[in-house]
């Protein structure tokens, strides 16, 4: 294809964007609109209200997430994110064709509505459809393995083999970083919490990031702690932007554990370990211990202290005596668009392409 390619990968929680050939993508947005009652058409509720990114700070009940557990539910929101992307690209550098990620969860009509706005709305010279997690997998350099995805809407599990998905083997579960998110919210502002409050949205954010890990085993670590006199760890205490302190419980730190007990938090099963052992277990036997020995995590969630220790161990107890390898990547919360930065340099998919002209004869009526 061109010599460079715009990348979008849009996730439940961020958009990463950028030219092929990085190693990492050049702009990464929270996938937020909000929208304002226009001056002219000043009702909340009617069709006409002016949106624009991100969250307004005088107005922070008005934001929304256009993509919501890997489905876009608003796509007007969509839009505006990818026509201020290609915008942007556009002044820069000029023209280019355009790679958009896409969830397995994607059916015909969001395919085809992704094609209608790059083309009609957006007028893309042309355009590559691409699935996310083939992509992380091709991130990691490799084209068998199982890919474990977790980021803010979803957590999937996908085998290949020579870079086709082993079907019996997919899974797909419906907890991932906003329920993490969600129960922070709830156990610490108890039935003051709101999502749109914007102290605590910074607050729960910073914990995620700075306090919480995964614990190689729950049991000890929660014996550990209740040993310990109060206030002997100064790493439950976490300063609060308005200055206060507050005393995180070992819960709170611990809520990544939720990926490998859901049940602790009263969410459905199984867990990300159980699913991705038995996504192995749906393959051909000849193939599990290849697979077992090719386990790329990738997603936000995956880069919680502890995690790919966690998940390393539990398929190693679990598939003794093949050994379990976790191909850990620095970028893997980047993998989608990484591996999509090199599919856009591969040859082999010059036939998945689709250019305007193609549309205008197939699709358009």
């Amino acid at each position: 294809m061109s010599a460079r390619t715009i990348v979008i990968d849009h996730g439940s929680a961020f958009l990463k964007a950028g030219l092929s050939g990085w190693n990492e993508p050049q702009l990464v947005l929270p996938s937020v609109v909000n929208y304002i009652p226009c001056r002219e058409n000043p009702g909340p509720s009617y069709a006409r209200r002016r949106v624009s990114l991100g969250i307004d700070i005088g107005r922070p009940d008005t934001f929304s997430y256009p993509v919501q557990r890997g489905r876009v539910i608003n796509w007007e929101g969509v839009e505006h994110i990818w026509s201020f992307i290609l915008e942007k690209h556009r002044m820069e550098h000029g023209e280019f064709p355009v790679i958009v990620t896409e969830s397995p969860l994607k059916g015909p009509v969001d395919r085809q509505k992704t094609l209608e706005i790059m083309f009609e709305l957006l007028d893309v010279p042309s355009v590559l459809l691409a699935d996310q997690l083939e992509m992380s997998l091709y991130s990691s350099g490799l084209l068998t393995g199982v890919v474990v995805d977790s980021g803010c809407g979803l957590t999937r599990v996908q085998p290949f083999h020579l870079g086709r998905p082993l079907r019996p083997g997919t899974k797909t579960l419906e907890f991932a970083g906003q329920d993490l998110s969600a129960y922070l919210f709830r156990s610490l502002f108890k039935e003051d919490h709101d999502r749109h409050n914007l102290f605590q949205l910074d607050t729960v954010t910073s914990i995620q990031m700075r306090k919480c890990y995964v614990p190689q085993s729950l049991g000890e670590e929660l014996g550990f702690s209740q040993g310990l006199p109060s206030g002997a760890d100064e790493s439950n205490s976490y300063h609060l932007p308005d200055g206060t302190t507050v005393e995180l419980t070992s819960m709170q730190r611990l809520a990544p554990e939720m990926f490998f007990s859901p049940q602790v938090f009263d969410l459905q099963g199984p867990s990300l370990s159980q699913a991705t052992m038995e996504s192995i277990e749906a393959c051909e036997a000849s193939l599990r211990p290849l697979l077992t020995s090719h386990v790329v995590p990738c997603g936000g969630n995956t880069l919680y202290p502890g995690f790919t220790t966690r998940l390393s161990q539990l398929l190693e107890s679990h598939f003794s005596p093949t050994k379990a390898s976790v191909f850990a990547g620095s970028n893997r919360h980047f993998s989608v668009w990484l591996g999509a930065s090199v599919v856009a340099h591969l040859s082999t998919y010059k036939s998945e392409w689709l250019t305007k002209e193609e549309y205008d004869e197939s699709f358009r009526m």
